[in-house]
């Protein structure tokens, strides 16, 4: 059986175990501490970072763009009959939702407003991309599952999050993103590839007092769009001084 060695709230494993999930891929995942990894998992991962998969062969593999690789090889492919260089955009898209992972990771534990506009603006680069080429489908290039969609549910799952528990929208003003995160969220997916207490270790992490978002009040009506007028005038985020 397919191992996966996890951190309950890494975003790019998330991305491993959507693509398990989706090809119905029997598995079994083991979390570790980053702050405190084993031997045994500094002796299988050349780099120290999640993820790691061990194969059925025994071979751990790292770098979640290369394990994506090799289960849409070694496995029945998501999407049929793909030309070469549809494969090649599917790849490209992919790595460009990955790349936004940290930038998320770093707009979330942001400690004040100014900090969180300047790195949401980093971000919404990437979804002003996407929003270009989302076309008439349900998902990213047709009505079935990719390893793009796979690639990208981590963001759009922890935007959901963040909306919905602080009221900050990152998606504000890319309509076909948002009908694309609610197309994921509604297959279920989200919830199947992370751990049972995720919503509370994210929260922990990303929504203490520690961070802007965390002291938002749950009828924040903040967004990227209106972070200087929406939050700071009309008193809906506590700030600290």
């Amino acid at each position: 059986m397919l191992k996966v060695i996890s951190f309950k709230i890494c975003p790019f494993v998330q991305r491993i175990t959507a693509m398990l999930e989706a090809k119905n891929l029997s598995y079994q995942v083991e979390y570790i501490s980053l702050s405190d990894k084993p031997q045994w998992f500094m002796d299988i991962s050349p780099n120290g970072q999640v993820p790691v998969m061990v194969t059925e062969n025994g071979i751990a593999l790292f770098e979640s763009d290369a394990i994506a690789e090799y289960l849409e090889d070694a496995y029945p492919v998501l999407q049929q009959e793909l030309s070469a260089e549809q494969k090649a955009l599917n790849r490209a898209w992919s790595y460009l939702g990955t790349k936004n992972y940290l930038p998320q990771c770093g707009a979330q534990s942001s400690k004040d407003a100014q900090t969180l506009k300047e790195r949401t603006e980093k971000l919404a680069t990437a979804f002003a991309k996407v929003e270009k080429v989302l076309g008439e489908y349900r998902f990213f290039n047709s009505d079935t599952l990719s390893m793009v969609d796979l690639a990208w549910l981590p963001l759009l799952h922890r935007a959901q999050i963040i909306r919905e528990k602080s009221g900050y929208d990152f998606l504000v003003g890319y309509p076909k993103v948002q009908a694309w995160q609610a197309a994921l969220m509604d297959t279920s997916l989200a919830e199947k590839t992370v751990s049972e207490d995720f919503l509370e270790k994210f929260s922990d992490f990303y929504l203490s007092e520690k961070t802007f978002l965390g002291r938002c009040k749950n009828d924040c009506d903040c967004s990227a769009a209106n972070l200087d007028t929406g939050c700071q005038e009309s008193g809906c985020c506590d700030v600290e001084g």
